[in-house]
């Protein structure tokens, strides 16, 4: 048993960082889920923001829109030239997303300031992807209402993971020195 161990400490380390980088992220991003959040940031803080800057990122386009407070939900309505496309909630916010990649760049640990600046640098990047991801997919569901599902369950999802994917990839190839 402990021949294994040895053998595979390398995999053992990476599932353990893995799992509790991502255990405490995902706990402390529950915990503040369960704050109160004012009126002024409906329905929290992350979420309203992802909002915001979507609605104001879609008013740069040929498009206008407006989003409010959902009155039967936690979540903020978006219209597209005053037609009601998409609930922006809180599995929307990239949050989730931005923890995953957390977790795994964590388990390839290179040293505190590289490993912060491109944490902090894919992060941003994930948080515009979903931004923009968000945007399209409004106006998509404006112009194209009938591709909805696909637009929102397979090309969207495929493109903020395939960015979280190759993300990995330049972190695992350009950064992290494997030993040889």
């Amino acid at each position: 048993m402990l021949d294994l161990i040895r053998k595979y400490k390398s995999v053992l380390l990476f599932i353990l960082t893995f799992l509790g980088v991502y255990v405490v992220l995902s706990v402390g991003y529950a915990i503040y889920l369960k704050q109160e959040f004012s009126a002024a940031y409906y329905p929290d803080y992350v979420t309203h923001q992802v909002a915001v800057q979507s609605n104001w990122l879609i008013n740069k386009t040929d498009y206008s829109s407006f989003i409010e407070p959902h009155s039967e939900e936690a979540s903020m309505k978006l219209f597209v030239e005053d037609y009601f496309v998409v609930r922006v909630v809180e599995g929307c916010n990239g949050v989730s997303v931005i923890i995953l990649f957390t977790a795994f760049v964590f388990s390839f640990y290179q040293g505190s300031r590289k490993t912060l600046v491109f944490l902090i640098f894919g992060s941003l990047l994930i948080y515009g992807i979903n931004v923009l991801r968000i945007v399209i997919i409004s106006i998509g569901l404006y112009k194209i209402p009938e591709y909805s599902k696909v637009l929102h369950d397979v090309v969207f999802p495929a493109i903020i993971y395939g960015a979280v994917v190759l993300l990995w990839l330049v972190w695992i190839k350009r950064f992290k020195k494997l030993p040889s």
